[in-house]
């Protein structure tokens, strides 16, 4: 036991003494998760907008007034006619248009409805859906006011609920693919390249000779790593409570429980990754190029699994990082339990088990 605690300290003085690895495992994490966390968002704020407004009575006054108070919108432009609106998207300023019919309130107040035409730059068809339900949802609450003192016959109020995130912070979403991916980067890449490297040296051959079992030595480079992840999750948990104010709805001892898990599964396949290559640079790219395009396009991080072709939804069931994804966003964002979740823990337990007893079967006792 004493020698493996010294295979353990070595390998801790191995990754203190490089400067380089000491900044990929401790700061890049927190570099991604800020970026990562402000840059990739579903909201939209202060977009440049074009109004024009044929009418120029009391209402169309308040509803423009009301749309500019939003945080959501910035009038860019007042428009005098219909031929100005083409010009003023073709300057790529403007993301959206608000048009009012002529004598809008005349016919609001005698007709009981008057038209407005919303036209947006559906180049980006979800920024275009997202600014639509902004100020449809500005119109129907100024309708609303306007009704509150009149009995119309059939109507239908519809109340609109957003469960878990009122809000609709897209931090709710990248924090946790931030997590899925960073440690899954992280733990396997470093992992994988710390054993290759024994490889390239020549000293894993003196570690196999040695007394202890080949196990116990790929064990004892691997715990550093486990113990550095950990910490970037506890730094990473510190940043989105502080910076992005997201809550720990659930239970954080099981939080914690499912994050070991994905991180020895990680780890894990940093080990397989080091079995089926014999040099630094394969293991970085396989690490790098092989894991980080999967999680990023097929974990749900940055695109939803349900919109994707058949075939590519049943890849993603091969990313480990889907499976924590949906794991941290129950516990952090629902607050589910252990009944919730314990389909996903299983999965990630049997990929565990896989890359393990593929990792044992492939790794060589002799060099």
């Amino acid at each position: 036991m004493k020698q493996f605690f010294s295979f353990i300290k070595k390998e801790f003085h191995h990754i203190l003494r490089d400067k380089r690895s000491m900044l990929v495992l401790l700061g890049l994490p927190v570099v991604q998760l800020i970026i990562f966390g402000f840059a990739i968002t579903t909201e939209t704020r202060n977009c440049n907008i074009a109004i024009l407004d044929n009418s120029k009575d009391e209402a169309t006054q308040n509803l423009i007034t009301r749309i500019e108070s939003s945080s959501y919108f910035d009038i860019d432009k007042t428009l005098s006619s219909d031929n100005q609106i083409e010009k003023a998207f073709k300057t790529g300023r403007i993301k959206l248009a608000i048009i009012f019919q002529p004598n809008f309130q005349n016919e609001l107040m005698h007709n009981n409805k008057a038209q407005l035409q919303i036209v947006t730059d559906a180049s980006d068809p979800n920024q275009a859906n997202t600014l639509t339900y902004y100020v449809s949802a500005i119109v129907m609450e100024y309708q609303k006011e306007l009704n509150q003192n009149k009995n119309l016959p059939y109507t239908i109020n519809s109340e609109i609920r957003m469960l878990y995130n009122p809000q609709l912070k897209g931090e709710y979403s990248s924090v946790p693919g931030v997590m899925g991916m960073i440690l899954l980067l992280i733990s396997a890449m470093m992992t994988s390249i710390s054993i290759v490297r024994e490889k390239e040296m020549g000293t894993m051959e003196v570690l196999l000779v040695s007394p202890l079992k080949p196990w116990i030595i790929i064990v004892s480079k691997v715990i550093p790593y486990f113990i550095i992840s950990l910490i970037n999750v506890i730094t990473i948990l510190l940043i989105s409570g502080w910076v992005f104010g997201i809550p720990i709805v659930g239970s954080i001892f099981l939080l914690s429980l499912v994050t070991i898990f994905y991180i020895i599964c990680a780890l894990a396949l940093g080990i397989l990754i080091s079995t089926v290559t014999s040099s630094q640079q394969a293991a970085m790219i396989i690490s790098l190029i092989g894991l980080m395009l999967p999680v990023v396009m097929l974990s749900g991080y940055a695109f939803p699994i349900a919109n994707m072709p058949v075939i590519l939804q049943v890849i993603s069931n091969l990313i480990p990082a889907k499976w924590y994804i949906i794991m941290v966003k129950n516990i952090m964002i629902k607050g589910l339990g252990f009944l919730d979740i314990w389909k996903e823990i299983l999965i990630i337990f049997g990929m565990t088990t896989f890359f393990l007893l593929v990792s044992l079967k492939r790794f060589k006792i002799r060099l």
